[in-house]
């Protein structure tokens, strides 16, 4: 470790220097720290904790407001979509109480090796690979946690300064705090932090030249040095930048109840006749469609939006395919597209629930996840009422 403990040099058996330095993504001393070091080492290669869209993010803070939100929706990213405004939002409004923008520290390396000609390398994992591969990676029964603990950060009023920064920056600190988090949501870690190292620290080694400035964020510092440090073996970019298939038993789940559900009701019909089997159908019709109408009211959803809901509803609710919220989201911003300054403001918005309803961007959130859950409540209800007819 070196005089300063944000920074950690290692000596590589080929005789090459690596620097790396570890940052808080929202603290102006990161910022003038990386400055600093890029100017003294006089690197041959600077490496960031970057991909290239958040590479194109930082150089455009505006560009995501161009964001064709029908696009987004019919690719099937919205939920992207929302953990990385909830995400970028939190860290926006730490920053605020810094004063320093999310990410500026890593803007700052981008500026001086640009400024001094020096090529720059985007070491991280692209972020929609990252998130993609957390959920897929994450058990049923711990994402409720993980929704509940992204959805509770948005009630969260913590204040933080460069003190606290300060501390939580602290190796020793730092290190227990990730184990903790480790203890209780153990497939996250692992792609959050273990991949990333894994993934950070093969692009920092591979960096061309003799000595090497890698900018990262604190929580990374260790695990990269360990890596490098030890030679530890890597597995490939491509193994842990795949986003993982679901298991099949799911798959099979998911086609058989709903099949099961058809069947039932037409074994009914055979049994009891066919009005009784229409009585079922008309009772699954009206409360999955029921539900998902009422979740879309409770969105503030335009009036054909909660048409689509009531109509769409029953059938979604008969296949894993899509979702009644892919539906309703698609038409609530066909019918009502967002205006230009939601947009601008949407990242504010979003920390103030009483704005969730004025913001079009925002409601087309709400109307995506509004109503699945009262669709899925009046599914249960009619499944009940199909195994109680026989």
């Amino acid at each position: 470790m070196s005089e300063n403990a944000d920074i950690y040099r290692i000596s590589t058996p080929d005789n090459r220097e690596i620097v790396l330095v570890g940052t808080a993504h929202i603290s102006k001393v990161s910022k003038d720290l990386v400055k600093e070091t890029i100017e003294t080492e006089n690197p041959d290669t600077v490496c960031v904790e970057l991909d290239e869209g958040r590479m194109k993010s930082l150089k455009e803070p505006d560009r995501w407001k161009n964001t064709d939100l029908k696009a987004v929706i019919k690719n099937k990213q919205l939920a992207t979509l929302i953990a990385n405004l909830v995400l970028g939002s939190y860290q926006k409004r730490m920053g605020a109480q810094t004063g320093v923008k999310p990410g500026s520290e890593l803007k700052e390396a981008v500026d001086v090796a640009e400024g001094k000609n020096v090529p720059i390398v985007l070491a991280d994992r692209d972020i929609k690979i990252t998130l993609k591969r957390t959920w897929a990676c994450t058990p049923w029964y711990r994402k409720i946690s993980l929704l509940g603990g992204l959805f509770g950060s948005i009630f969260d009023k913590t204040e933080i300064s460069e003190e606290d920064l300060a501390k939580i920056k602290e190796q020793d600190a730092l290190s227990s705090m990730m184990q903790e988090f480790g203890k209780t949501f153990p497939e996250v870690k692992q792609v959050l932090i273990d991949e990333r190292d894994q993934f950070l620290a093969s692009k920092i080694k591979n960096a061309p030249g003799n000595k090497v400035v890698a900018v990262v964020g604190a929580g990374h510092m260790r695990g990269i040095a360990s890596i490098i440090e030890e030679n530890k073996e890597l597995p490939s970019e491509e193994s842990i930048s795949v986003i993982p298939k679901g298991a099949p038993i799911w798959k099979i789940i998911g086609w058989a109840i709903p099949i099961a559900i058809v069947a039932s009701i037409i074994a009914i019909g055979c049994q009891a006749g066919i009005e009784k089997a229409g009585q079922l159908s008309l009772q699954w019709a009206m409360l999955t469609g029921g539900g998902a109408m009422l979740g879309t009211i409770i969105a503030g959803g335009h009036p054909l939006t909660v048409l689509v809901a009531l109509v769409a509803a029953p059938f979604t609710g008969l296949t894993p395919l899509i979702g009644v919220g892919f539906l309703t989201a698609l038409t609530q911003v066909y019918m009502r597209p967002p205006r230009v300054q939601e947009m601008e403001t949407l990242s504010d918005d979003i920390w103030q629930v009483k704005r969730w309803w004025k913001n079009r961007v925002t409601r087309v959130i709400l109307c995506f996840l509004c109503p699945g859950i009262p669709a899925i409540i009046g599914k249960i209800l009619a499944i009940f009422n199909i195994y109680q007819a026989f």
